[in-house]
Order: structure tokens, then sequence, then C-alpha cells
């Protein structure tokens, strides 16, 4: 069941991941404690635009996968001098994309509140916070290029090295411009903003510092991606780069959804959502693993060992989860009164948490053999079943289930429970009858 061996190498993957994706919430956690100071106006003028930027880069994040799969590959096939080709046409891509891109979004960025909030003051404040903020979108781009190298080539340690270090900034950086400290002016939530984006560039630098020092011999701007690659980088990272943004545009629609149920089911959904998005967090991580693991071993024409190390990863991830979701069956009432103090808001969001405890594992399973799938050149079929279930199954059942039946927050959170776990069991069948062995890179 677990070769020791296997075992470390999938940890010595894993964990390091783990750990940045725990630094990113930790960091998530903090700046809403700094901006939460400020009031509510703040708060939500951050919140509504931290989401919308969410959704302005979701696209350009899908070049991590692509690079990662095509790196991890050519790693496998020992063609160590090309391992960094891809990351090359990322960084091209990511600039002009990015660049345009973010500077439509930034001067459009009062149009864009006014859609979204009716409330004057939260638009103002919103406005200034996007307009600073999406100009970071450039840099999230050079640094999710990275990250998917880095992750290929098994040096998954610098990627969480890179992510403490921006976050070390950026809460700093919070300090010196929300409050005006250092002598800067007091900049409120445009502070909060611009520290993001500052921290954002620093950690491009500190990438391309990195990757001079342990990828120049694999290619670093030392050789030009050709047409062949680009178009491999680019058939891979736009279907993953499209399954996430429609992901986040799933939630946005989810929580229309929870609104129809009642505002006590809102405020219980913001913390199970979140509670859910840490939760999941190992199972993210090892799946990322899988991703280098199975595409080394398909590089290294070992297609039966690439099978063998996603089910591998699984158990370890379904071990992991295993134990978080027990806490939160068990215990539902302590993990949620960290974060709701109202009482009937905490009984509203007590059955769902039990119910994404039981469930966590099966979720755990679905992102591992998403990311085996993706390792192994599979990006369009990952695509089509997570945009299927999300949009033609998940959201009308909820829609159904909830507000129309009448079952409210906890019939939806069953249902969100089902996909999920549907969603596991036909990314397992397609991981299991092996057509990904045909793909080729």
């Amino acid at each position: 069941m677990f070769d020791p061996t296997r075992t470390r190498r999938i940890l010595s993957l894993g964990l390091p991941v783990v750990a940045g994706m725990v630094s990113q919430n930790v960091l998530n956690l903090v700046d809403t404690a700094m901006v939460g100071t400020l009031g509510d106006i703040a708060l939500a003028a951050v919140g509504i635009g931290s989401f919308l930027n969410f959704m302005s880069v979701a696209f350009i994040q899908g070049l991590s996968s692509g690079v990662q799969t095509i790196a991890a590959r050519r790693k496998g096939e020992e063609r160590l001098h090309e391992v960094a080709i891809p990351l090359n046409g990322a960084l091209v891509v990511a600039f002009l994309v990015c660049i345009p891109l973010s500077m439509l979004l930034s001067g459009g960025s009062a149009t864009l509140f006014g859609w979204l909030t009716e409330d004057v003051a939260v638009r103002e404040v919103g406005t200034s916070y996007f307009a600073v903020r999406v100009l970071g979108m450039t840099a999230i781009g050079i640094n999710f290029s990275f990250r998917g190298f880095f992750n290929g080539v098994d040096l998954t340690r610098i990627y969480m090295r890179v992510l403490m270090v921006m976050h070390a900034i950026n809460i700093f950086l919070n300090w010196v411009f929300i409050f005006g400290n250092l002598g800067s002016p007091v900049m409120g939530a445009t502070g909060a903003g611009l520290a993001s984006v500052i921290a954002l560039y620093i950690g491009s630098l500190y990438y391309v510092f990195l990757g001079f020092k342990h990828g120049r011999d694999k290619g670093f701007l030392k050789r030009r991606c050709d047409r062949q690659t680009l178009a491999q980088l680019l058939r891979l990272s736009v279907p993953n780069g499209l399954q996430i943004f429609l992901f986040a545009t799933g939630l946005v629609v989810l929580f229309w959804i929870i609104g129809l149920v009642g505002t006590l089911a809102t405020a219980a959904a913001n913390v199970l959502v979140n509670v859910m998005l840490v939760a999941i967090l190992p199972g993210v991580a090892f799946g990322i693993a899988a991703m280098s693991l199975v595409g080394q071993a398909i590089g290294r024409g070992e297609p039966d060992d690439a099978y063998r190390w996603a089910w591998d990863v699984s158990r370890i991830a379904m071990m992991t989860l295993a134990v978080l979701g027990a806490v939160m069956a068990l215990f539902p009432g302590a993990v949620l009164g960290i974060f709701l103090h109202n009482p009937e808001t905490l009984e509203l969001a007590r059955v769902p948490l039990i119910i994404f405890g039981l469930g966590i594992v099966f979720d755990g399973v679905g992102s591992v053999m998403m990311q085996a799938l993706l390792g192994a050149g599979a990006a369009l079929p990952v695509m089509a079943v997570s945009v299927v279930l999300q949009w033609g199954v998940f959201l009308p059942f909820a829609y159904w289930v909830g507000p129309t039946l009448g079952y409210g927050l906890t019939g939806i959170w069953i249902v969100q429970t089902l996909y999920r776990c549907l969603q596991a069991l036909v990314f397992g069948t397609l991981w299991k009858r092996k057509r990904w062995m045909a793909l080729t890179l």
C-alpha cells in the first residue's frame, strides 16, 4: 500500500506546496484584519475588489499547469537543456497578455464596480483599490509561470520560499501604506492594493534571480521557445485557465443562489466556503506533486509507473484529508466558532460543515486525479468535465434544491458534496481507462 521510497518522494514534493499555500491563507487573514480596522466600507470594498481581481487573473493562472506539464515531461525524457523552454514561452505570453489587459481593467475600474455595488462609498474606495491591485496582473503571470517550472523539476521548496518572502513583504508594506507609517501618506484600502502589487513584483524579481541560478543550464532565457512548444503550452494552458475562470465565476453564481435563501445563509456560506478552500489545500498540493510525478514518468517512457503514481498520491491525500474531515465532522461548533459569533448563523452552518467533513476525502482524490490528468496532457477532458459538472449539474441542482424546494443551505451543501464526489469518480474513471497514455507532447 505504501512504498517508503515513493512516499518520501511524494511528501518531499507535496509538503512545501502545502506550506506555501498555508502562508497564502495566513496573508489573507492578516490582510483582512488590517483592512478591517478601517471599517465596514473598506472591508466590503476590498472584498469585492479582491474577488474581481481573482476573476481577472484566473485565466492567466493556467500558464502554471502548462509549464509544469511540459517541464516535467522534458525532465523525464532527460532533455534537461530544454526544460526551461516552456517557461520562456510562458513569460512572453504573460507580458503580451497581461500588460494591455491590466491597463484596460485599471482604467475601467469605476465601470466594473458600478456593476457590482450600488453603495457610493464602497464604490469609491473599491474603484481606487482595484485600479491599483489589477496592475499586478503581469507579476502574477510571471509568478505562476515560474511556479510551474520549479514544481515540474522537483524544486517545490523554491515555490514555498518565494511565497513566504512575498507574503512577509506584503504584510510589512500593508503596515506602511495603509496606516501611513515610515513617512508614507495614509492610503487606507488603496495602500493595501499597492502593497500587494509591490510584493508581487519583488517576488517576480526573486523568481528571475532563482531562474538564473537553477535554470540557466536548462535553457532559461537562453533558448527561444519554438512554435511547437508554444503551441503545446497554449494547448495545455488555455483550457486550464478557462476552467479556473469559470470556477471563479461559478462561485459568484453560487453566492447569488444562496442569497435567495437568506442573509444568514449567505453569512454562513461565506465562512463555509473559506473553510472549504483552506481544508482542501493538502489535496491541491499533493495533486500538484502528482502532476510532476506523472509527467516525469511519461517522459521516461514508463506510463505504467505514471499510472501508479496517481494512486499512490491519492492514498496519501486521503489519509491527510481524513484527519481534517474528522475534525470538522466531530467538532463543527469549535471550528465554526472561530469565525461565527451569532448562535443562529453558527447553527445554520453546523450540518453543512459536517457534510463537507464527511466528503472531503473524495474531494481530495478528485484534486489529485485532475492534476494527474493535466500532467498527462489531458487538459481538454479535464476542462470539459469540470465545466459540465459545475455549470450543467451542480449550479442548476443547487438552485432547485435550495431556494426552489426550500431545503436551504443544508440542501445546497449536500448537492455540493455529491457533485464533488461525482467529479472525483469521473476523473478516477478517466485515469483508469488510460486513454491519456496515447497523448504526446
